[in-house]
């Protein structure tokens, strides 16, 4: 038994050393061309917090607070000063936390490194502010080895006001999203941008629940766009940077557009869950984007890959497109330098929607 399990992760290792740089051309030719080793179960064990899945493992990987000693917020003025402070590594969340709508209630993370922010059973971050100015629960700025683990980010419904994410996170690097949900940013749910590098999102749910806000300046009535990687055409910075895996994912009821929409960024999409029946567009290719999009389930969505102007690669392996108008290419994308426990395409609704996410009780790692 042991035997077969090494050689099933060694077949795995050589699968992932080719698996993005095939050129197939539609959904059928994915079907007969790629081999899908077995694996349907995970290897990592659960509390290892070692085994960081995709980019955030490269780069020195991720550890964020290890093991240090835990400092317990229950208020926002708990939370703001813990959050603020370089001495605190391990922040424990519980209860549900308000954030005040002014303009300096938001949150920010900046310029620390080697930091854990987690959120016990239920625990949840809240803004009820739709306006440009106090919009928004945290920005995460210039950091370095952080981890946002088992916490709900929850906001007042999208507005197109140019207002805030539900979070951003702007120029760091080696960042593991982990176990968390995302819903109803005013201007987006999790943004990544401004040469952030080594991120990677694991288990986490990205959704609508609450009706877009119409007549915004911005000029768009249903503003639920979840995801932006890059920020613009022109932040020419990006390039090189903005390496991110979305694994295990879910993109759930109410997204209608950006999941994720990319600029320049290596983004490696794999083993998640697209069911929102309200979509335009799922994963969209923008300006020199190269994305891996891998054994993914598309169901009931529209454009489950849409091909913007720019793009430099798109590469669709083994994805299941159900009920849904596909846009697939043959394209050689990036081929990631790592490997993963990769589930069968089968296996991925079922898995994704049990455990994408705070579905933890704490700061558990989970299994890959």
């Amino acid at each position: 038994m042991k035997f077969k399990k090494i050689a099933s992760m060694l077949l795995l290792s050589i699968f992932f050393a080719v698996s993005c740089s095939k050129d197939d051309n539609s959904a059928d030719q994915n079907e007969s061309a790629v081999v899908s080793p077995d694996v349907s179960t995970s290897t990592a064990k659960v509390g290892n917090c070692s085994e960081v899945p995709g980019w955030a493992s490269q780069n020195g990987g991720t550890t964020g607070g290890g093991s240090a000693a835990e400092q317990n917020v229950t208020s926002y003025a708990d939370l703001k000063t813990a959050i603020e402070s370089s001495t605190v590594k391990v922040i424990k969340i519980s209860g549900t936390i308000q954030i005040p709508a002014t303009s300096t209630g938001r949150l920010l993370l900046q310029g620390q490194s080697g930091k854990t922010i987690y959120g016990a059973s239920g625990a949840k971050l809240v803004s009820t502010d739709q306006t440009t100015a106090n919009s928004g629960i945290i920005n995460i700025k210039n950091c370095t080895n952080i981890i946002i683990r088992n916490l709900i980010f929850e906001g007042p419904g999208a507005y197109d006001t140019d207002g805030w994410d539900n979070a951003i996170i702007d120029n760091c690097q080696n960042v593991w999203v982990d176990h968390c949900e995302f819903r109803d940013g005013v201007d987006g749910n999790l943004d990544i941008k401004n040469k952030s590098d080594f991120v990677t999102v694991s288990y986490t749910k990205f959704g609508y629940q609450k009706p877009p806000k119409a007549g915004g300046p911005g000029g768009t009535d249903d503003h639920r766009f979840s995801n932006l990687i890059g920020s613009s055409d022109t932040a020419t910075g990006d390039r090189g940077k903005l390496r991110i895996t979305f694994a295990r994912c879910w993109w759930a009821p109410g997204c209608k557009e950006r999941m994720p929409r990319v600029r320049f960024g290596k983004v490696h999409i794999i083993n998640s869950y697209f069911s929102s029946s309200v979509s335009n567009k799922c994963i969209m290719a923008g300006f020199e984007a190269d994305i891996c999009v891998e054994k993914n389930v598309f169901e009931n969505v529209t454009k489950p890959i849409d091909l913007m102007t720019g793009f430099t690669a798109v590469t669709q392996l083994d994805n299941s497109f159900i009920n849904t108008t596909n846009t697939v290419t043959g394209s050689n994308a990036f081929t990631p330098p790592y490997t993963i426990v990769t589930l069968l395409t089968t296996a991925v609704k079922a898995d994704v929607t049990a455990n994408a996410g705070a579905t933890f009780t704490g700061n558990i790692c989970g299994s890959f």
